[in-house]
């Protein structure tokens, strides 16, 4: 019986400080050209360049759209022409988040569109202050917890076994009020140029 007791903080830990460099500099921009454009401080940016903070989602969102990328982007994969994926759970790669962490569950098919997360939210903490607007469609289903999600002008309870799906041009973000953690299946599903745009991005 092959059993594995692994946490997830044992997965890969992606550098965010050194893809965001490697993106800024694939696209010819200084950190005061991509501080214009993404509507945040060259401090700010050199800070998470250098991984002396963790950026917030929305954050990520802000300096992604500033790049012309979704944030898969800032997950390094190489390009595969494989049919299928088996990511072992020690394997995939997350992102740590103020309060929580990203999961990538799965990704390297070609033209692929779906890009499925796990999401750990920590007790009282959010996506951060500044609503989250990208390209495509958002699908949330909850599996652990309660989330408090909002979209637009509204906000939906999500709990265990609840699911949400929208259009992720709307502002939206995400809150975890209660005292113990949330954890979420996050589906991004995004046009197929963009995805192409990733993939140029990772050549």
């Amino acid at each position: 019986m092959d059993v594995r007791k692994t946490s997830s903080s044992e997965s890969r830990q992606v550098d965010v400080g050194a893809r965001l460099r490697a993106i800024r500099t694939q696209r010819g921009l200084s950190l005061r050209a991509l501080a214009q454009a993404s509507g945040l401080s060259i401090n700010t940016l050199s800070l998470i360049e250098r991984n002396k903070t963790s950026p917030s989602v929305s954050t990520l969102q802000r300096i992604a759209a500033a790049l012309g990328v979704p944030i898969t982007a800032f997950f390094e994969e190489p390009r595969t022409s494989k049919q299928v994926i088996y990511t072992p759970r020690e394997e995939r790669s997350h992102i740590v988040l103020p309060g929580g962490h990203l999961e990538r569950l799965g990704s390297g098919l070609p033209g692929q569109c779906a890009e499925p997360f796990l999401l750990v939210l920590d007790p009282q903490c959010s996506s951060g202050r500044t609503p989250i607007v990208h390209v495509g469609n958002e699908f949330v289903y909850c599996l652990e917890g309660e989330l408090s999600y909002e979209v637009g002008d509204e906000t939906y309870t999500l709990r265990p076994g609840d699911s949400l799906l929208f259009e992720a041009r709307l502002p939206h973000r995400w809150r975890n009020p209660h005292d113990s953690p949330a954890k979420v299946l996050l589906v991004l599903c995004t046009p197929e140029d963009a995805e192409d745009l990733l993939h140029h991005h990772l050549r």
